[in-house]
């Protein structure tokens, strides 16, 4: 009879508690988050390529024209050249792991003399978006695109032939 009663009072708790919105779980997005590990850049004859590295399937990016580079939660602006920039959001996605140590590997911040991509910033990591900023002398036209094993987002700027 007890271990009766000990269910009915555990289920009646369960029911409590989660019609007030608690769970013992994790967030379904915490186990799902992708990591972002790494930006790297390359030139080649007709376009510039920028690399973002992933572990875990890539998320949703946009990529959008502003005016100035900024870092997410201060604002302050992002001291890189350039008349034109994109910011490039991933969601969800992080550059730390769930204990909030580092793993992204790449540069925060880094001046590139190539013929249309002439600086990119990691300009935030917060509440699962990894924020990116490319700057450009000229407007910037891009295509993106995801490669796999190992996982990548990918964003080419073309240009005249170099070579």
């Amino acid at each position: 009879m007890q271990h009766v009663r000990r269910r009915q009072v555990t289920a009646l708790l369960a029911g409590a508690l989660l019609t007030a919105g608690i769970a013992f779980a994790a967030p379904a997005s915490a186990a799902t988050t992708t990591l972002v590990t790494n930006a790297r850049w390359g030139g080649h004859c007709t376009y510039d390529r920028l690399v973002i590295d992933l572990q875990g399937a890539a998320p949703p990016v946009t990529v959008t024209p502003v005016s100035e580079l900024v870092y997410d939660g201060s604002g302050k602006p992002v001291p890189l050249p350039g008349k034109y920039f994109l910011e490039i959001r991933l969601h969800p996605a992080a550059a730390h792991d769930s204990a909030g140590h580092n793993v992204y590997v790449g540069p925060a911040l880094q001046q590139i003399a190539l013929p249309k991509l002439k600086g990119m910033a990691k300009t935030g990591d917060f509440e699962g978006y990894v924020t990116f900023g490319a700057a450009f002398d000229t407007p910037p036209t891009y295509n993106t695109s995801v490669l796999h094993a190992p996982e990548r987002f990918v964003l080419d700027f073309p240009h005249p032939a170099t070579c």
